[in-house]
């Protein structure tokens, strides 16, 4: 099986720390090749521009692929949306100068919007009933409604800051996008695409969980059992002749620090917190 994902840029890194600690290891993935063998001999990863793996999918090249939704959406494929990875998260929104008129979606009909998504923004403008030139850029797309290219934009943003930085406004959201593991709808349900899917699905389980190991006393363990109900309740094992339990639990890194006071004020001790590298639910 073959996956496909980003070669450089900002989606690239944290790609690569989710594969590991998904345990697909990579094997002699040094810079600049295009491709890498993994720990898993049925598994090799592709290094593809985020923008063409989408495509790379469609075709046959990948049989799953890693990018983000606003690329799949541009590019146009048929492709199932298997996973939400949680990175990358972003907005494409319209945007205009701040001392303009521009107000609405309808205030643009008849004019310009310059973007490096075409085919999202000419879709957004279309399902609105309004008539607007998509002028297609490669870079600084803020700068054209003062170099009298555009009268507005529709461009990636996280914080708005270079927005604001270029004086220019929101005035509508066109989209939010995450990355995400893609598939052509024939790989979906294959055996690897699948073991994959739940592999990087188990890590993000993961995320922001704590597990809890402590000693209770044996009266004591309905009185714990209220404060940590857990993930799907405590695991309870007999600590031989000493009247104690051994319990474990999965519990919010939120809320280990107050879990922990009321724990000790029912009587637990040696308690215990790891983190949890992945999670099979």
């Amino acid at each position: 099986m073959r996956i496909a994902v980003p070669n450089k840029g900002r989606l690239h890194e944290p790609t690569i720390d989710l594969l590991e600690r998904a345990g697909l290891h990579l094997i002699d993935g040094a810079d600049r090749k295009l491709y890498a063998e993994t720990v898993d001999p049925d598994v090799t990863v592709l290094f593809a521009r985020a923008a063409d793996i989408p495509e790379y999918v469609a075709d046959g090249a990948a049989d799953v692929g890693v990018t983000g939704l606003d690329m799949q959406r541009e590019s146009g494929t048929d492709l199932v949306d298997l996973l939400d990875l949680g990175f990358g998260r972003c907005r494409l929104v319209l945007a205009a100068p701040e001392d303009d008129a521009v107000e609405s979606v309808a205030d643009l009909d008849g004019g310009t919007v310059a973007t490096e998504f075409p085919r999202i923004t000419r879709r957004f403008f279309e399902e609105r009933g309004v008539s607007v030139d998509v002028a297609e850029v490669s870079g600084a797309t803020e700068l054209t409604p003062h170099v009298d290219i555009a009268d507005a934009i529709v461009d990636i943003t996280s914080t708005g800051t270079t927005l604001r930085m270029n004086r220019l406004g929101i005035v509508a959201e066109v989209m939010e996008s995450s990355v995400r593991l893609f598939a052509r709808s024939d790989a979906v349900g294959d055996e690897k695409v699948e073991q994959v899917r739940t592999a990087l699905q188990s890590v993000l389980a993961a995320s922001g969980k704590r597990y809890l190991m402590m000693n209770v006393p044996e009266d004591r363990l309905g009185a714990v059992e209220e404060v940590i109900p857990g993930l799907g309740g405590p695991t309870v094992m007999d600590i031989a002749g000493e009247g104690m339990l051994a319990v474990h639990v999965v519990v919010d890194e939120r809320d280990v620090f107050e879990t922990i006071a009321k724990l000790r004020e029912q009587g637990a001790s040696g308690i215990l917190v790891t983190e949890i590298e992945r999670l099979v639910e």
